[in-house]
């Protein structure tokens, strides 16, 4: 492990990373096989359907992918294809991951909430033969997208509510490859196992897409090594287990979930479970009772926003003793989960807080197991962040992505920190460059972009240094890392002062009112903000305080929600006042957005990071009316329907002034 002290300076460290995994473990099928060995009798998958949890032990996984991997040579899958996969998370998606690989050809995730253009664009690019859909929702699409699309040859499906009338030439239940496999294993048995020997520790395991934040989505090339090493060397660092429970509910497609539901999952040999329903994940979460955890900050900032919601409606007895321990949790709470010494007195107290209220609250949020949790993504809330560490939950950040098989850093046990995102994971170097950007090497790197060879050459060096686009330091004295803001979008004002929007932003997001915040201001003179209130949260408020609304547009535009926002900026810019050098990012007008932005829209990925070019040309009208000192604007606005449809939004904005404090200022800001 290395990483730099100084633009210049390096302390080194040598860390023995083995070229080849333990034995022949150089492939994911060749791991499945070994957990079926040692573990066959554990459970491997579980889901939840109709109510009932049903599940598959590593010995049944391992003849379900085997049948499907024999179904799928049947119907012609060759070597060196691409296979499209394409639904909510199911243990058949999971296994088709792997039976792909067993095949000799390449799995490739899509979104499931993709519109079609967005398939399409994949499926072209990648030159997919095969689609598994998980449900009739998924065919209609790339049937849709097949009056575009050449060459896919097999679509096939693993819920078959709806599609019996279907013209099924080309299609084919899940199910029935799986029993065509096993009619035919004396046949087709042999051509698999010489497919999966002929597996290499450097052939392709997997093609990722990345969010698409400036451009066209690019397809990520990882490799059996990427996936293995960065999946041995990410669970030795947290102890993980086979004995490990995981819930697998974010998208298919997202490289953090192929990490941890496959690869970690088929390393340590824990216990991969799918919930029912975006609608049941919450009950579901508390029925598994996880031990090994992943949110990003934005379900944790939901799940916090709900409890606050819950107190205020709470009656006054629990309502005091919950603030009462809260309080004292959040002084010593973290204290006692990073083993810091504590007074007796405090001790007692914590446990008494845990018998009333830190337990059954832990219970409620499915988090009484939990024995390792980790967000990313985005940076989270130093108060949110504390408030789960508070309850003895051990919540930790890292900081990884597509291209590094997710880990570049994580913080270690005793070591966690709101403001940090930990110190270089397990075989990786850090580097900061002359322009303040990060940059990282390590066993997980990734392969190439497909078929983008120049973007491949832009992104990593000769020597396996990757750009990562963000700007950070590292902490000579603990080696931590911490991330500033996209490299990109750190520019100056008009004044020369430092412009870092996500700084602000995250500030903003802070507020459970707050969901998404767009600031703007490079190269002007000064800052303003597009600000997006959470529903649920403002809605709560408006209901405790007798405050009528229609709909999102009416309660955004409500004048005692635009002073609780006003108020909320003007505390963000008294923080934001106390950074010198980032003083002058502090937020002068804002308004409040008449819609949330949304991924069908174009304004956010598919993984809800802003795009910021894409809000910037469709609310020119907005951004120029903040600039010019306009009272109130109005706009009209595209927006998506569910069933594809476009429509127009058409809005009045009351746009307002913020106050601003000098930099270095002290002043505490109360609400007009």
């Amino acid at each position: 492990m290395a990483w730099c002290l100084g633009r210049g300076t390096f302390w080194e460290e040598t860390l023995t990373v083995t070229a080849t995994p333990e034995g022949d473990l150089k492939s994911i099928p060749a791991l499945l096989a070994r957990n079926a060995r040692q573990f066959g009798g554990r459970p491997a998958f579980r889901e939840k359907e109709f109510g009932i949890w049903q599940s598959w032990t590593w010995a049944e996984t391992a003849e379900e992918v085997e049948a499907l991997a024999m179904g799928l040579i049947a119907l012609g899958l060759k070597p060196g294809d691409h296979l499209a996969i394409i639904g909510r998370n199911r243990p058949a998606l999971y296994w088709s991951f792997v039976a792909t690989q067993k095949c000799g050809a390449v799995p490739v995730a899509l979104y499931q909430d993709a519109n079609a253009e967005e398939m399409a664009y994949v499926l072209e690019h990648c030159g997919a033969r095969f689609v598994i859909c998980g449900d009739q929702e998924q065919v209609d699409k790339v049937i849709e997208v097949q009056e575009t699309v050449k060459g896919i040859d097999q679509i096939i499906y693993v819920d078959k509510r709806g599609l019996r009338k279907y013209d099924h030439t080309h299609m084919n239940a899940y199910a029935d490859v799986q029993a065509e496999g096993r009619a035919g294993h004396h046949r087709l048995e042999p051509i698999m196992r010489e497919r999966e020997a002929g597996l290499g520790y450097d052939d392709t395991c997997v093609m990722l897409y990345t969010s698409g934040t400036t451009g066209k989505p690019k397809g990520v090339v990882l490799s059996n090594r990427n996936i293995i090493e960065t999946s041995k060397n990410s669970a030795g660092f947290d102890n993980l287990t086979e004995k490990e429970e995981i819930l697998a509910y974010l998208p298919l497609a997202w490289v953090g979930d192929f990490i941890f539901s496959v690869g970690q999952a088929m390393w340590a040999g824990f216990c991969v479970n799918c919930p029912e329903s975006e609608a049941t994940m919450m009950t579901d979460l508390r029925e598994i009772g996880p031990t090994y955890y992943f949110a990003p900050p934005r379900v944790f900032e939901t799940q916090l926003t709900n409890v606050m919601i819950r107190m205020e409606d709470a009656g006054r007895l629990k309502k005091w003793l919950f603030d009462r321990y809260m309080a004292h949790a959040r002084k010593v709470g973290p204290k006692i989960l990073d083993g810091k010494p504590v007074s007796a007195a405090d001790r007692l107290k914590y446990r008494l807080g845990e018998l009333f209220i830190y337990g059954p609250l832990k219970n409620t949020l499915g988090f009484s197991r939990v024995r390792v949790g980790y967000t990313a993504g985005e940076a989270i809330g130093p108060e949110i962040f504390d408030f789960y560490r508070s309850l003895g939950i051990n919540l930790k950040q890292l900081y990884g992505q597509t291209e590094a098989s997710v880990f570049i850093t994580q913080q270690p046990d005793n070591e966690v920190r709101a403001d940090t995102v930990g110190v270089a994971s397990p075989g990786v170097e850090l580097k900061i460059a002359e322009s303040g950007e990060v940059y990282y090497r390590s066993p997980g790197v990734f392969v190439e972009y497909f078929k983008n060879a120049e973007s491949t050459a832009s992104t990593k060096d000769a020597e396996g240094w990757v750009a990562t686009g963000d700007a950070g330091f590292i902490e000579p004295d603990t080696g931590h890392l911490r991330i500033i803001d996209r490299a990109k979008d750190v520019g100056k004002l008009a004044d020369g002062r430092m412009f870092a929007p996500k700084y602000v932003e995250n500030k903003l997001k802070f507020y459970p009112n707050i969901l998404e915040a767009v600031v703007i201001g490079a190269g002007r003179d000064r800052c303003c903000a597009l600000i997006n209130i959470d529903l649920g949260a403002v809605g709560n408020w408006a209901e405790r305080n007798n405050i009528a609304y229609a709909s999102y547009q009416e309660l955004a535009g409500h004048p005692d929600v635009l002073n609780m926002i006003q108020k909320h900026v003007e505390e963000v810019n008294a923080s934001v006042a106390q950074d010198e050098m980032l003083s002058g990012c502090q937020i002068h007008r804002f308004l409040v957005l008449h819609k949330q932005l949304d991924a069908d829209d174009g304004e956010l990925t598919r993984t809800q990071k802003v795009r910021r070019a894409v809000i910037g040309d469709k609310y020119a009208d907005l951004v120029a009316a903040l600039y010019d000192g306009s009272e109130s604007v109005y706009t009209e606005t595209e927006v998506t329907y569910e069933d594809g449809r476009k429509g127009k939004i058409k809005a009045t904005l009351e746009l307002r002034d913020a106050r601003v404090q000098p930099a270095g200022g002290t002043a505490k800001v109360a609400a007009e």
